[in-house]
């Protein structure tokens, strides 16, 4: 085996993966759905009864995916993703796994703020002042539009209720 196929990722592998992760989703649509109802009452369907069914075909389709890459197609050989690939990749995805643990411990707007101030500066190459002016005025906007527009609250933090965003 060679040093690159070693530090990659099959199809094969990434194929019964995602049929896993997508049996997984069609059962908890389907626990939930169950829970919500899914016979039929004096007035129709319950809540649950369109959205189970859905959910079993999710289920369905996995299964037959899972099957198939099993037992027909082996995909030998056949590399998804590699160490070379991965890289702009995990540019994108560790940032928002950045941005969603800054968000639920310092709120939203913090949250949003950092996420725009790091990728203008640091994937964009945008100037440090101008990413923080557009990360400000981003989240005046989302104030602006979702708090007063809508009236709906957005996830806040210790910073926003400090200076009286609640």
């Amino acid at each position: 085996m060679a040093a690159s196929e070693k530090s990659s990722l099959s199809r094969r592998t990434m194929e019964i993966v995602t049929a896993l992760i997508t049996a997984g989703a069609g059962l908890a649509v389907c626990y939930g759905s169950w829970k919500s109802g899914i016979g039929w009452s004096e007035t129709g369907p319950e809540a649950g009864y369109f959205p189970f069914y859905i959910g079993v075909l999710i289920v369905f389709g996995s299964l037959v995916t899972l099957l198939r890459t099993m037992f027909f197609y082996r995909h030998e050989g056949e590399i998804f993703l590699d160490m070379e690939k991965a890289k702009p990749v995990l540019g994108f995805f560790l940032p928002i796994i950045g941005f969603i643990v800054v968000s639920l411990l310092l709120g939203l707007y913090v949250g949003t703020a950092l996420y725009i101030f790091g990728f203008m500066t640091w994937q964009g190459g945008y100037r440090w002042w101008i990413s923080l002016l557009t990360g400000l005025v981003v989240i005046v906007l989302f104030y602006l539009v979702f708090e007063i527009g809508f009236q709906v609250p957005l996830l806040k933090g210790p910073l926003e209720n400090a200076i009286g965003l609640y």
